[in-house]
């Protein structure tokens, strides 16, 4: 069944490698002037790296791309978007054949995330922004605590799973936790973190967690990506540069995830965590004001 994931994996990122490959090829002499081919590599490295790590890459990237003035504002959704899917779908494969999970868990998770993505999108879309904002980042950062009692011995009994798969009711949670992230992702609001958290409360291997978040995105972006390319609204030379640099920053930090010991990872994400809670609350605050302001 491993075999039967990365099969669909693999027929996705082919679909859309030649879909972009055929795009650059026919626009070889229009690649964008302002752009810096090595500035963009290097940014690809940085943010995949720590994609990798969990921390997410959207964020960072677009906070580079402005910060060094290599993609107009209009062109960054779609951006992110091609440059990172080929980086994520490598994460995924690398992580699915490096971390064992029980393949019912990881099927389960995978398919209610992409499902949650298509049905959910229209139910997140109606909520508020801040409210989800507010929600997700409360609940992050409560969980951060939990984490950071049980690693500090303050609290005894909680996270000490070591388990790699699910059953039972605890499944049933886990799926409907991925549909909701998975809807959640439409909203703007990343995967990793929520998903790192919901697999340290069910009690399984923080490593668990890395091929569960990294498949459930690799199976969203191609699709998403493919049509970024069709409609000619990203930037080819910086999506090349950020590829080419994600690679090579994915294959050492799966290197680093999948040797450091439970202790070190989970440490990880506890720091991962409350950072994104952290942002979140941040960005429901200024959405708040943004509000009281107009």
């Amino acid at each position: 069944m491993v075999n039967v994931v990365l099969g669909i994996l693999g027929l996705f990122a082919a679909a859309f490698a030649v879909v972009f490959g055929k795009d650059l090829a026919t626009n070889k002499d229009k690649l964008e002037p302002q752009t810096s081919f090595a500035k963009s590599t290097g940014i690809g490295f940085i943010v995949n790296f720590f994609d990798t790590l969990g921390i997410g890459s959207f964020a960072p990237t677009t906070a580079l791309l402005r910060a060094f003035k290599q993609v107009e504002d209009r062109f960054i959704p779609g951006t992110l978007n091609v440059s990172c899917t080929i980086p994520v779908i490598l994460e995924a494969f690398l992580f699915i054949t490096s971390v064992k999970v029980e393949i019912i868990t990881l099927v389960c998770m995978l398919a209610a995330a992409v499902i949650g993505a298509i049905i959910g999108a229209g139910i997140v879309s109606k909520l508020p922004e801040k409210t989800i904002q507010l929600i997700m980042g409360i609940a992050l950062l409560a969980t951060a605590f939990l984490m950071l009692a049980k690693q500090s011995g303050w609290i005894a009994g909680l996270g000490t799973g070591t388990a790699i798969g699910l059953s039972g009711g605890k499944l049933i949670i886990a799926i409907v936790g991925n549909f909701i992230l998975g809807a959640l992702m439409t909203a703007g609001i990343g995967l990793y973190a929520p998903c790192m958290a919901l697999v340290y409360m069910l009690g399984m291997s923080p490593k668990v967690a890395f091929p569960i978040m990294m498949g459930s995105c690799a199976f969203l972006m191609p699709a998403a990506s493919i049509r970024f390319v069709k409609e000619q609204a990203y930037n080819k030379k910086a999506s090349l540069g950020i590829t080419i640099g994600g690679i090579i920053g994915v294959l050492i930090a799966v290197y680093l995830v999948t040797s450091l010991p439970l202790d070190i990872l989970t440490w990880l994400i506890i720091i991962v965590v409350t950072y994104t809670s952290i942002t979140l609350l941040k960005a429901a605050i200024k959405s708040g004001e943004n509000i009281e302001n107009n």
